[in-house]
């Protein structure tokens, strides 16, 4: 999978990675830059989800994270997680736009769950009080989508819809099954009482 080199770790050509705000990105070459003179080791990373383009990133670089994609045991224990995952704390509105950045910047799965249920809960709050969705909402939550299902995809051999469509499901019928556990609970416990 991945070697280490000093403290930190090379990804192998052909490996996906999560490389920052570009999001995942496949592995291309891992060798040092000519014309550079010195001696440090460089990624040649292409997105995968905007052709055209490639990074040159050195691999002891700290500037921007650089991480392996999750794995399908990852994915699954995200699904199982889903409702235990709080929304992000925003003191207010004008430190919103900058904790939202943080969390997309972060790198971390559940930092963008996190993103995608506090921006789709406060949409879902304006529409039901007769307001508008506000456009930073709107693409902080579109930006985190793309991210988190982006980056399920790899793991599940998936297009980005066919990874979002399957997580969706999949966390609707965990909550189905929570509901009829409960409803099933209370009619025992109810037919218990009457006895």
């Amino acid at each position: 999978m991945q070697f280490t080199k000093g403290w930190f770790k090379v990804f192998k050509v052909g490996e996906y990675v999560v490389h920052g705000n570009d999001g995942v990105c496949k592995v291309e070459a891992v060798e040092p830059m000519s014309g550079m003179g010195n001696d440090r080791i460089y990624y040649t990373l292409v997105p995968v989800y905007s052709s055209g383009s490639k990074l040159f990133v050195p691999t002891d670089s700290t500037k921007v994270i650089t991480r392996a994609v999750i794995t399908k045991t990852d994915v699954k224990q995200l699904m199982e997680e889903w409702d235990d995952i709080e929304t992000l704390s925003v003191e207010n509105d004008k430190k919103r736009e900058e904790v939202y950045k943080a969390a997309l910047r972060s790198c971390d799965t559940r930092q963008w769950v996190k993103l995608i249920k506090t921006s789709y809960q406060r949409n879902q709050t304006r529409l039901a009080n007769g307001k508008k969705a506000t456009t930073s909402d709107e693409r902080y939550l579109h930006m985190a989508q793309e991210n988190l299902f982006g980056e399920m995809a790899i793991p599940l051999n998936m297009s980005r819809g066919e990874a979002e469509d399957y997580f969706i499901d999949k966390v609707k019928s965990k909550k189905k099954d929570k509901k009829a556990k409960s409803s099933s609970k209370k009619a025992s416990s109810k037919s218990k009482s009457k006895k």
